[in-house]
């Protein structure tokens, strides 16, 4: 199959206008495949030739203005048209086309619960061609009418609204113009809940088996989606472009969803069935509020070319944490952005596949599916949030409205942006933009603090070459409660600076970037140091906390601050932390990469033994009730990190933790699997569970168990299952890979590490690219942390040509890999 280069996009933009699809679906042909009818009308600018991509099952027929073409000229995914005239031309193309089980093109799903199907549409970044026939680019936005064929008791859904038209037809409202991998369908027998706003129809939907969850907060999702509606129109001069505002929550999606026009599809864990956090209430606000953005900025106004992915990402992920602030009754979205999406662009920032947050070009469609990652996000919408406080939020807004006026319902790139931005601002963004946008790496920044001529000043060390504006936190003790700090104030900086900052007395403990205002790693004076050992924990303002935390997961990570310190400053603070973000961010770091990776296996079981040790803490902490959330956290942890399976089999016997909470089925899964790899469990346990829950859920959480029990006929089919076959669906294969590694069964899967490489190279190349970061992702051998794990990593990528998606995972993995290596001083 062909990937699709700038080149040659730039080149069909430049000969084609496309003006309309009409394209119409069959989903009632069997399990494996559905029909495809396509009609479009463009306009060749010139003589010439040209492509459009698809890629069936069968081609059944092909027709160019109503004359016959060769079916058998498809080459790959690409349809040559030859000799085309300049004018109007109308081609038709009749296709059977394969349903997908990678979450790719169509995917196809039936719930085990009830046995329901269920199809939807996820035709990001190229993905179109697995559904329909299309000129696939962004800049050649077209219109669309889409009519499905479905089973009877089916309810479509699409970009616009649907009308029913009886035996099984549905037609869907003529979109405005958008780019081809917005189409979206799904059908299947949705459960609904709908109500309308501002005389716009909206309506949420799920599988069946999910509608009690559903129905159960729906009026939390459909009152947070008002709010942010309403918020985005007062930022917005641009209004609500499309004619509905759907939500579809579906099974086994890759993403966390997908902002189509109309249809956004989010995966349907956020229908929460058992307990969850009140930061994972919050998280799945955002991610609306992040996809509602979209609306505008990727939807209305969309990129060119994919070099600009950041125009439609960076600004979602920006705009929404902070409209969930603005809008919503969750007030710390930022705490939970700064400990863990900035630290997932950092991480991304500081490997060997960092690249510019805007790159100057990206080649093709298989290089720019790559960069969707901690950079397009996270480093994205941290620099746009620096912007805002080097601009002001008044200009800001200015020049974003600006922007849609001028590229409404078109195409635009960075030069268009930064134009737009500084016609609202004095200040010299395309300036800006060269330094932001343009460059890679995460810059230092490190106080000093000393005396010149008698008084006290702080001058700023950095490392790198951004422009910061920066807030530094000036904190002293607390006279009234020892361990708590008071904030003397905050002085604004700019870095690099002109002149030494004064400071006066001499604080206690000094913070840059106070505030989490930039992108930059931070770090702290020996004095300041010694002060957050003892009182972390009592400074007053989470996302200043956030900030420390980070700043130490750097230091770790940079092999500045050992592992075991890090452990003891948790061990000492965490039980005492307020903020759920903070709390799950800090254990999701201590566990997996300090516990797991960063410390020997002869110093794992002390480590695990602190957390151990933590966790109590917290579950006595919480014994009165009043923070379920935290005590939530702190029981799934302490499952977690078990060494012995006494206290959580007797858990998982009684249904419930004493004092709460009863155990739920992501509880229950979660002991089970965890007295799988201590070997205190088996697979008639296993099989008993999967008979009590049976759903989705139930079967990824059967899988994972069998692949984690210490077996080594258990090991063999749980491999063949990855490897060997291709039945697993994208959600399957990630939970068997998550169950197959353990560091307590090092020994046990010791043989499997070298088979990895070759195989997943091989699977790669066969099921394409999300089961290809899936292996690179899940599968790959992360408790093996040595220098022959790394050897093997480094030939593959030197010798066996993995798939762009696997390379880049495994370059990313080995990266990782080196690092723990060098923490570890081996």
């Amino acid at each position: 199959m062909s990937v699709l280069t700038r080149d040659e996009a730039q080149a069909r933009a430049e000969f084609l206008d496309v003006h309309h699809y009409t394209v119409d679906l069959d989903l009632t042909t069997g399990d494996e495949t559905f029909g495809s009818r396509t009609a479009v009308r463009f306009t060749a600018r010139t003589d010439g030739d040209t492509f459009v991509e698809l890629k069936p099952a069968e081609l059944r027929a092909v027709a160019l203005d109503g004359q016959p073409l060769d079916t058998a000229t498809l080459d790959g995914n690409r349809l040559p048209l030859k000799n085309l005239t300049a004018g109007e031309h109308e081609l038709t193309v009749d296709a059977v086309m394969r349903y997908s089980r990678t979450g790719e093109g169509m995917h196809r799903f039936t719930d085990p619960t009830d046995g329901e199907t269920y199809v939807y549409t996820q035709l990001f970044l190229d993905d179109v061609q697995r559904v329909f026939a299309a000129f696939d680019q962004p800049d050649l936005k077209s219109v669309f009418d889409v009519s499905v064929t479905a089973p009877e008791g089916w309810q479509v859904l699409a970009n616009g609204i649907t009308e029913d038209l009886g035996g099984g037809r549905w037609r869907a409202a003529t979109t405005p113009l958008i780019s081809t991998y917005l189409v979206a369908v799904a059908a299947g027998p949705w459960h609904s809940v709908r109500t309308e706003h501002r005389g716009l129809p909206f309506g949420i939907h799920c599988r069946r088996s999910l509608a009690p969850h559903l129905d159960a907060d729906a009026d939390e999702i459909l009152d947070t989606t008002r709010a942010l509606y309403d918020r985005y129109h007062e930022k917005f001069e641009e209004p609500y472009p499309f004619d509905s505002y759907d939500q579809a929550f579906v099974p086994e999606f890759n993403a966390g969803a997908m902002e189509n026009p109309g249809l956004v599809t989010f995966r349907d864990e956020f229908v929460f069935r058992s307990a969850v956090t009140d930061t994972e209430r919050q998280t799945r606000a955002m991610v609306i509020a992040h996809e509602m953005a979209h609306m505008w900025f990727g939807d209305l106004v969309t990129l060119r070319w994919w070099d600009d992915i950041w125009l439609n990402e960076s600004f979602a992920e920006y705009m929404g944490y902070q409209t969930t602030l603005e809008a919503t009754r969750f007030t710390q979205p930022w705490v939970e952005f700064g400990v863990t999406r900035k630290s997932w662009g950092y991480d991304a920032d500081q490997r060997p596949s960092t690249h510019p947050v805007a790159p100057e070009s990206v080649d093709d469609t298989a290089a720019a599916l790559l960069n969707f990652d901690g950079i397009s996000y996270a480093k994205g919408a941290s620099a746009l949030r620096q912007l805002v406080a080097w601009l002001g939020e008044k200009d800001f807004l200015a020049g974003i409205n600006v922007h849609f006026e001028r590229h409404r319902f078109g195409n635009a790139t960075l030069a268009d942006f930064i134009d737009s931005l500084a016609s609202a601002t004095e200040r010299d963004v395309p300036a800006w933009a060269d330094a932001w946008l343009r460059t890679t790496g995460v810059d230092k920044l490190t106080p000093r603090l000393t005396t010149t001529d008698g008084k006290r000043v702080l001058t700023v060390e950095q490392e790198g070459s951004r422009p910061h504006r920066v807030t530094a936190g000036l904190y002293d003790h607390d006279l009234t409660e020892e361990g708590r700090l008071t904030l003397r104030e905050r002085v604004g900086l700019d870095v690099p600076q002109t002149a030494p900052q004064p400071l006066g007395k001499r604080p206690a403990l000094l913070i840059l970037n106070d505030g989490d205002l930039t992108y930059a790693k931070v770090r702290f004076d020996p004095e300041s140091f010694a002060t957050l050992r003892t009182s972390l924990s009592g400074l007053p303002d989470p996302l200043t906390r956030a900030v420390v935390w980070n700043a130490l997961r750097d230091a770790v990570r940079d092999g500045e601050l050992p592992p075991t310190a890090y452990l003891e400053t948790a061990r000492a603070h965490l039980p005492l932390e307020t903020d759920l973000a903070l709390v799950e961010g800090v254990l999701a770091f201590a566990g997996p990469h300090v516990a797991d990776r960063y410390l020997t296996p002869e110093e794992r079981p002390a480590a695990l033994a602190t957390l151990r040790s933590l966790c109590r803490d917290l579950l006595r902490r919480t014994e009165d009730g009043d923070n379920p959330g935290l005590r939530l956290v702190a029981v799934r942890h302490f499952i977690d990190v078990a060494a012995q399976p006494d206290t959580i089999a007797a858990w998982l016997a009684d249904g419930t933790v004493p004092g709460g909470p009863e155990l739920d089925p992501e509880l229950r899964w979660r002991i089970l699997g965890r007295l799988a790899v201590l070997g205190a469990t088996d697979e008639a346990a296993i099989a008993a569970e999967l008979e009590r829950d049976p759903s989705a859920n139930g079967q990824e959480g059967a899988a994972r168990c069998r692949a984690a029990l210490p077996d080594p006929e258990a090991k063999r089919r749980a491999w063949e299952s990855m490897f060997a076959t291709d039945d697993l669906s994208n959600y399957l294969f990630k939970a068997t890979a998550q169950g197959f590694w353990q560091p307590e069964q090092a020994d046990l899967v010791r043989e499997y590490v070298p088979r990895y490489y070759d195989e997943a190279v091989a699977v790669s190349a066969r099921r394409g690219p999300a089961i290809a970061t899936a292996a690179g992702a899940w599968a790959f051998p992360h408790h093996a942390v040595d220098t022959e794990n790394l050897a093997l990593g480094e030939a593959c990528l030197r010798d066996a040509d993995p798939v762009p998606a696997l390379r880049r995972r495994l370059a990313d993995e080995l990266d990782d890999l080196a690092r723990a290596l060098r923490v570890r001083g081996e």
